[in-house]
């Protein structure tokens, strides 16, 4: 149970470090929140499915806290903040 800890976090981490590392505009500081949120949430998620299936799954378990993680860090992004460019969708051309 130690291993699979500490895989769930560390896989969590890597989603939320890499989640800032692509998309820096879209995650407002402070960056270490979309960090955490990742490595808490697939240690829950992993939590809640052990507690619902057993033991006896480890690989289901670790999927689904790095599914988890990547939805809940996703929920964090902020594309509305992001500045288009002058051809991008938000621009308005005047004739």
């Amino acid at each position: 149970m130690l291993a699979e800890t500490l895989v769930l976090a560390v896989a969590g981490l890597l989603v939320g470090t890499a989640a800032v590392a692509v998309l820096p505009a879209y995650f407002p500081p402070p960056r270490s929140l979309t960090v955490l949120t990742g490595g808490v949430s697939a240690l829950v998620a992993g939590l809640v499915v052990r507690a619902a299936m057993g033991p006896a799954h480890a690989p289901l378990r670790t999927a689904v806290g790095v599914v988890a993680a990547v939805l809940l860090v996703s929920v964090l992004a902020r594309p509305d903040r992001v500045r288009r460019g002058p051809r991008g969708p938000r621009s308005r051309r005047t004739a």
